[in-house]
């Protein structure tokens, strides 16, 4: 432990600590952009780009970054000297003096970090005028919109990208004024081996990464009366978005989620827990032949469309192993326009599926060419939790306070099993429930395999179900996804199958989720709320969903089937590697 002083205060911290955890400690914020504890891996971003956390240091002559400073016993620092924040006003007027002022039309408006800054230090004129750097916007991909004229080079979008996921498409290109963090060559996203998980988008602390909003098609939308619009609801929603109407983090908000899809116009309102329980049907089939037959292992979960880019990219090799069931989302699609229509009497054509997500890699997804039949898409737009928590906002819908309702059927009854897919080993241990019962025959009574949950990177466990062990991993973060595939690739590890999810934590931590920067006590109580939820349910297997059976009686026949295969499974392709 080291003991240091700061504005006079003593603390006492673990030697490995900065002078800005230090601060903390006793209550006292430094002001950064570019400093980013992501504590749900247990790492940080130091670049020290931004200085404007600088402090004085007593000995030495400069100011020093108080985010990448270690502290070293008897330290004495000064956050509040005049000095320090005279270098903090120039760093954030110079700042400005390069930044949009259209902070009214951003999409950052009110969560922006440097918008922040200016008012907590009453910058309300600009010190410095002069040329502005003007870049083209980068529109090109469904997910992500990239607005370089607003980067202020702190670089975390480069953590996040470089270190965390280990994507690798994001780093500084060019010097002094113009330079920013962007691809190499200054390629669009959709050019390079970017997996749109969007982890970039909620690092950025300002907007010049964004998402790509769907929320004026789907006004339209719900506003034509030719069409019959529909929309899903993935789990991880309903445990976050309330935080967008000052609800605590966690509370779980499925009731009056569906209430407010309702009062926005929406002809039925689904839940994509339904399609949970119909991708645990059709993968677990494919994992126990694998099992039996001993080959292909181990499965890996494909539900996540941002890994599975980055398996595609990265790990072509490998293009055997995941599942080839398709997510829950693009699974909702294809049963909506396919039994669903033919129910209600419908064309394919004349239904529009809105998705409502946690992930902006489901907006990729759903553009993908594979996952459309005769021209007619599985599902035709999809928005983030932030999205459709504006749109609420902006039918003056007060969330918080709307009364419950219930999801319409038969695309809306779901399980516990469909419910923890929003966390990060939900869809391992909704294949264990219904494998250990169908590999016993039994219903067998033992179904929470806690060892599988948590917030870590790479979990490990060996689930003993009919006499056999099955040895299972779980990670989520593509860094740690990777760390583990080359594992497998080596020999070095053995499963018979595996859960990959791309962000920290799972969907509850995705790209399109109310921004937390990966604050692990958010995840956590959103976690919790999910097992919560799961535990609630008075049927917590998926194939035990009475309206997942009656699909199968009336329309698919068996998991596996001919038609399952049709509608329900894809087909992955090995992507070059952009140089």
């Amino acid at each position: 432990m080291i003991n240091l002083t700061i504005n006079n205060t003593t603390v006492t911290v673990e030697e490995n600590a900065t002078i800005i955890q230090a601060a903390a400690k006793i209550g006292i914020k430094i002001p950064t952009l570019c400093h980013m504890a992501v504590d749900c891996i247990s790492q940080e971003s130091k670049s020290a780009s931004c200085r404007i956390c600088v402090v004085e240091v007593e000995g030495r002559r400069n100011l020093a970054s108080s985010c990448s400073t270690p502290v070293s016993e008897g330290m004495v620092v000064k956050t509040n000297s005049i000095r320090a924040i005279n270098a903090r006003r120039t760093v954030l007027d110079l700042l400005l003096s390069d930044h949009p002022a259209d902070c009214l039309t951003c999409e950052k408006n009110g969560k922006c970090q440097l918008q922040d800054l200016a008012a907590d230090f009453g910058l309300h004129n600009l010190r410095y005028t002069g040329e502005q750097s003007k870049y083209e916007l980068d529109l090109a991909n469904k997910s992500i919109v990239r607005d370089l004229d607003k980067c202020v080079m702190c670089r975390r979008c480069e953590t996040a990208c470089n270190d965390i996921q280990t994507v690798g498409v994001l780093s500084g290109v060019g010097r002094g004024f113009n330079a920013v963090v962007a691809p190499a060559s200054m390629k669009p996203l959709d050019q390079t081996e970017c997996t749109f998980c969007g982890q970039c988008v909620v690092a950025c602390p300002v907007g010049a990464l964004t998402c790509q909003t769907a929320k004026y098609p789907v006004w339209r939308a719900l506003n034509d009366s030719s069409k019959t619009v529909i929309v899903q609801t993935a789990p991880a929603v309903r445990v976050a978005i309330g935080e967008e109407f000052g609800m605590e983090p966690g509370s779980v908000a499925t009731g009056k989620l569906v209430s407010g899809l309702r009062m926005l116009g929406f002809d039925k309102v689904f839940d994509t827990d339904f399609a949970a329980d119909l991708t645990i049907m059709e993968e677990t089939t494919e994992f126990i032949d694998r099992v039996k037959k001993n080959e292909n292992l181990p499965i890996l979960t494909s539900c996540c469309p941002g890994w599975v880019k980055f398996f595609e990219h990265q790990f072509p090799e490998l293009i055997y192993m995941p599942s080839t069931a398709k997510s829950p989302q693009q699974m909702f699609g294809a049963i909506a326009k396919s039994y669903y229509a033919e129910k209600i009497g419908v064309e394919p054509k004349d239904i529009i599926v809105v998705s409502v997500m946690p992930c902006l890699a489901k907006k990729y997804e759903a553009d993908r060419e594979e996952f459309s039949n005769d021209g007619v898409p599985d599902v035709d737009i999809v928005i983030s939790t932030r999205e459709l928590a504006d749109m609420f906002k902006e039918a003056g819908i007060v969330f918080d306070k709307l009364n419950d309702s219930d999801f319409d059927h038969p695309l809306g009854e779901s399980t516990g099993a469909g419910v923890i897919f929003g966390s990060s080993g939900g869809v391992l241990e909704a294949a264990l429930r219904t494998g250990a019962d169908w590999l016993t025959g039994e219903d067998v009574k033992e179904i929470d395999f806690k060892a599988v949950r948590g917030l870590a990177g790479i979990k490990e466990a060996t689930v003993n179900v009919a006499g056999l062990d099955i040895k299972a991993a779980i990670t989520s973060g593509l860094g740690n996804a990777r760390t583990l595939l080359e594992k497998i690739q080596k020999g070095e590890a053995r499963y018979h199958i595996v859960e990959i999810m791309a962000c920290p934590g799972g969907c509850l931590n995705g790209g399109g989720q109310p921004y937390s920067c990966h604050d692990s006590s958010i995840l956590e109580k959103r976690m919790n709320a999910i097992y919560q939820e799961d535990s609630n349910k008075v049927i917590r297997k998926s194939h035990q969903n009475p309206d997942i059976i009656k699909l199968y009686d009336e329309y698919l026949e068996k998991p596996g089937s001919h038609k399952a295969h049709k509608l329900l499974h894809t087909k992955y392709t090995a992507r070059k590697a952009f140089k």
